[in-house]
């Protein structure tokens, strides 16, 4: 059985460890809300891009983008990039490992591919399997902008315009609440167009645009034009969305993880503390006996002493 001294000193490492985990749980939590008001102030923009896209559509149904599926024609894609987001820290649970298994998936899946990582778990991870990474965004986990979401967005807008790749797939971690989240992989281009369009104007949800009047619109110099120029900024939105719920869902993950941490510090403490008492009042009980035990033998010396006078 340890000393008193080693079950104490114990005690003061695991309470010092449940003020880092504690601090951290509060840091998460602080970050998770200021990312979620940053993404809640710059949606409205991004709202209005897709608004404006779905309202090509209802315009010209017969308009062609290199962005959008051909109506009929549809070839299957050989040439993938995938866009897997991962953290740049641990301590966060299942968060990574989850993203990881489903990126894997996917590398098993198709062989022809181009990985873009962000986060730092992911690249090293990548790097320890031997598998090529075509770029690697340092610092964007933990710090999702809109104008990072614009660099990574323009990279791939580049290498699909070049005909590099046919296809190009996200795979992120969603929150779908403050206690759940779930990995998910996304197509991001080429975009079908029956989510942007496709629907009898008596059921658009345009008829409740306070701005739509019901009249035609004109589009210069072409609808290909102007739905062109809206893309890419609708596909950095879409990145920034992604990247800053993965953030929260990391933070979440984090703030699972230390309340875990938390719990199992508070019943690793209760049971230090029994364990302290336990020894102490052994050592408190075995002073006693050794005290009573030196009083008796003490006064069996003095009788002895009082016999032989």
């Amino acid at each position: 059985m340890p000393s008193a001294k080693v079950i104490k000193n114990r005690i003061t490492s695991v309470k010092n460890t449940k003020k880092i985990t504690n601090a951290m749980y509060l840091i998460a939590s602080t970050k998770m809300r200021k990312a979620k008001l940053e993404l809640d102030a710059a949606r409205p923009y991004f709202d209005i891009a897709e608004r404006e896209i779905k309202r090509i559509f209802e315009t010209k149904s017969d308009v062609k983008s290199m962005y959008f599926y051909p109506e009929t024609g549809r070839k299957p894609a050989e040439r993938y990039a995938y866009l897997v987001i991962t953290a740049d820290k641990g301590l966060a649970g299942a968060y990574n490992h989850n993203i990881i298994l489903a990126a894997d998936e996917e590398m098993r899946r198709h062989k022809n591919v181009k990985l873009y990582v962000v986060g730092e778990y992911g690249r090293q991870h990548f790097k320890r399997h031997k598998i090529p990474i075509e770029k690697t965004f340092i610092y964007t986990a933990q710090n999702p902008t809109f104008r990072r979401a614009r660099e990574i967005a323009n990279l791939l807008l580049m290498e699909y315009r070049l005909g590099n790749v046919d296809e190009i797939r996200i795979i992120y971690s969603n929150l779908k609440s403050s206690v759940d989240s779930e990995v998910v992989v996304e197509k991001l281009l080429p975009f079908d167009r029956a989510d942007f369009g496709g629907r009898p104007k008596a059921e658009s949800r345009f008829n409740h645009d306070p701005l739509d009047k019901g009249e035609d619109y004109e589009f210069y110099p072409s609808a290909e034009s102007v739905l062109d120029s809206i893309v890419p900024s609708y596909v950095a939105g879409y990145l920034y969305g992604a990247l800053v719920d993965s953030f929260c869902s990391e933070q979440n993950a984090r703030m699972a993880a230390m309340s875990s941490a938390n719990d199992n510090a508070e019943n690793l403490l209760g049971e230090l503390s029994m364990e302290y008492n336990r020894v102490r009042q052994a050592a408190i009980t075995q002073e006693i006996t050794e005290v009573a035990a030196g009083a008796k033998a003490q006064k069996k010396k003095r009788q002895r002493e009082a016999e032989i006078k």
